[in-house]
């Protein structure tokens, strides 16, 4: 089915396809495969995708009124691609950004000089959800309090990349990225010898060095914490636990002896937990320090944490920085504490706490976004263009009981990829989120987890809200220069 791109139309910025139908130059010989491919076979490939992600046993939890709903995990197979000399630059601007972070939550929870010097007011920390008073003085591992982040990027309708926020807390979702990959590996085989495809798999080697970093023992012992079965994330918990050869532990697990120190219960025996990466919200992790009523932490485990005796990923409280309104700051931080520009621009932001920028937002509701400060998962978001005139009334209320809580920005056209649909392929709404780790290093996942908004449309990309998502290759062109390294790491994918 030879011009296969010709009548594909997007009417935004296209990551495969220019305005003209042809392919950008890293998608070449992607566009140039799928152009061989008849309609019964792209279904043949999807059903094996299908196949495959069954065999795997990849879902995701769902949660509505009539209970949670565990889901195959939904796979596009028409990959996003982002030519290699572009990503070096990204990956810079991710590496900049999340070194400013960690130096503002650890300022923050110490000597606080960006508070005292009013570049980030100080009424904005003590109001935040995430503001951990109970850290004050702690000095992690290396100063860093966020060592996984799941940095959300979006392209607008320009090809602008913009970072869209920071997910600072428990970032979710590295495990699908791996998977997609595998699944993508088993359907088009063929393509993985034509194109010079970066690796992926190198996330989890690189985590495990990360979390031994956080400590001296020269053999650490590594629990990841989860909440337990019925978290959306379960399988990821699951998947790193056992690709980092750490033990998958719940609080029950898990206790605090006399001598300080955190221990995993095993039969007839306990053993020494020196790293914990914990699955589990600040409010749940210590029913002695947050809530009393949390049968999912450990008892004491902060005390513990707060004497060195434990490490714990990511530490308690850096989910200071893990707010919306702060994310509007971000800029500043950086300029503060790195005296350098930002790599990696915000999008605009409108801060309603600021009476001048609020009354622009609540004025202008039918053509923005409004966000509240510390909701993930897009829940409570009013995406203006495609909202009704009573879900505007709704978050008019919102924002004038609780402005602090919201910001608004402007609607983006998000870029596109082309994605199978019932009848054809046809243009879908994406985003992206790498993930960055620091401890004694610094390293950025080789693209991201690109999820998709499978509703014609859409933008709304979440897994929780119906979006799917697409393996992401960074790809080399064929006239760009290569190091020896760049080679080599195209061999090893």
């Amino acid at each position: 089915m030879p011009g296969r791109w010709t009548n594909y139309k997007s009417a935004s910025f296209d990551e495969l396809i220019d305005n003209n139908g042809t392919p950008r130059p890293a998608a070449e010989k992607l566009a140039r495969w799928f152009d061989t491919l008849s309609t019964e076979d792209l279904e043949l490939r999807e059903t094996a995708a299908k196949l495959a992600i069954q065999q795997m046993g990849i879902t995701f939890t769902v949660y509505s009124d009539k209970g949670n709903i565990d889901r195959e995990w939904p796979l596009d197979i028409i990959p996003r691609i982002i030519d290699a000399q572009e990503w070096s630059g990204v990956e810079n601007g991710l590496k900049q950004r999340l070194k400013a972070l960690n130096l503002f939550i650890d300022d923050i929870y110490n000597d606080q000089r960006i508070l005292n010097e009013n570049i980030v007011p100080r009424a904005l920390i003590e109001s935040s959800a995430n503001f951990r008073s109970e850290c004050k003085g702690i000095k992690p591992a290396h100063n860093v309090w966020a060592n996984i982040c799941g940095t959300d990027l979006v392209r607008s309708e320009d090809g602008t990349l913009y970072v869209l926020e920071d997910n600072l807390r428990v970032p979710s979702g590295v495990s699908y990225m791996i998977e997609n990959r595998e699944v993508m590996k088993r359907v088009m085989p063929e393509v993985f010898r034509e194109c010079h495809i970066q690796p992926v798999d190198n996330y989890t080697s690189d985590l495990h060095q990360m979390l031994c970093s956080l400590t001296e023992q020269p053999d650490p012992t590594l629990c990841v914490l989860t909440p337990g079965v019925f978290n959306s994330a379960y399988f990821e918990h699951c998947f790193l636990a056992q690709e980092i050869g750490a033990e998958l532990v719940e609080g029950r697990d898990l206790f605090v002896a006399d001598d300080g120190y955190v221990y995993m219960r095993n039969v007839g025996d306990k053993q020494r937990v020196d790293v914990i990466y914990r699955r589990v919200d600040d409010e749940f992790l210590d029913p002695d320090c947050f809530n009393p009523a949390s049968t999912l932490g450990v008892r004491g485990l902060i005390k513990a944490w707060k004497s060195g005796k434990v490490a714990i990923a990511n530490a308690p409280g850096a989910g200071v920085a893990d707010d919306k309104v702060i994310y509007s700051y971000v800029p500043d931080i950086i300029r503060y504490y790195l005296n350098e520009e930002p790599l990696i621009a915000n999008v605009p932001t409108y801060r309603c706490e600021n009476i001048e920028e609020r009354n622009y937002v609540l004025d202008n509701l039918p053509s923005l976004v409004v966000k509240p400060a510390n909701e993930s998962g897009g829940y409570g978001m009013l995406i203006g263009p495609q909202s009704t005139p009573e879900e505007q009334a709704d978050m008019a209320e919102n924002i004038k009981n609780n402005p602090r809580n919201y910001i608004g920005q402007p609607t983006l056209s998000l870029s596109t990829v082309p994605t199978l649909s019932d009848s054809d392929i046809e243009a879908r709404h994406i985003d992206l989120r790498p993930f960055v780790l620091q401890g004694s290093d610094i390293s950025v996942t080789t693209g991201g987890l690109t999820r998709v908004a499978l509703v014609k449309g859409s933008l709304v990309v979440n897994s929780s809200q119906g979006g799917g998502s697409k393996d992401t290759w960074v790809v080399h062109c064929d006239d760009a220069p290569k190091s020896s390294s760049s080679q080599q790491s195209q061999q090893q994918s």
